[in-house]
């Protein structure tokens, strides 16, 4: 028999992925994930910032940065400033950094969906991709008399299932993210 369940468990990695990447999106208020992308060179070595630091949101128009090393100040500040696609200007005061997030224009605010839009193709190419897998995989076993064709077509319908069921929890995300952002 063909196990659909490490099929299954991969196509969830894929939604799991997915909103991982939506908690970056700047929605016009502070959150301590819009600062994952942020890589700072300290001691030598390329670190993520939340490595060097501690990131909070303060209040919804601010995010806090506190270094574990305060000499790593200039270097994260430069890291911040240099990530052009966060828009961020941060300012220290020799002990913690604060990143002012400035409000998002109705432009900003269309270029954000049309970013998050392109995740979302990327999640469902992911999914394809998956299901490709396991029709090939239903395949082999088919032409190796391991699985009857009623079995390859029942493997198939499920995971088209599995698909049309992961393709909506994909979509909804999605709109609820797009009306976060366009929400002013």
């Amino acid at each position: 028999m063909f196990d659909t369940k490490q099929y299954e468990t991969k196509l969830n990695t894929v939604v799991a992925h997915f909103e991982e990447e939506l908690k970056k999106v700047r929605t016009g208020r502070a959150h301590p994930s819009q600062l994952d992308s942020v890589k700072v060179e300290v001691y030598g070595t390329v670190l993520p910032l939340n490595q060097v630091s501690n990131i909070t949101a303060s209040e919804g128009q601010m995010l806090l940065v506190t270094p574990f090393d305060t000499g790593s100040i200039q270097a994260i500040c430069a890291a911040i400033r240099a990530d052009q696609s966060l828009g961020f200007n941060p300012s220290d005061d020799g002990r913690v950094i604060r990143v002012p997030v400035p409000p998002l224009t109705e432009d900003r605010r269309k270029q954000l969906v049309k970013q998050t839009s392109e995740k979302v193709e990327d999640a469902k190419i992911a999914l394809r991709g998956i299901r490709q897998d396991a029709n090939k995989e239903a395949k082999r076993k088919k032409d190796a008399k391991e699985l009857s064709e009623d079995d390859e077509r029942r493997v198939e319908k499920t995971i088209d299932a599995l698909m049309s069921n992961i393709n909506s929890k994909i979509d909804e995300i999605f709109r609820n993210k797009e009306k976060e952002i366009l929400t002013i």
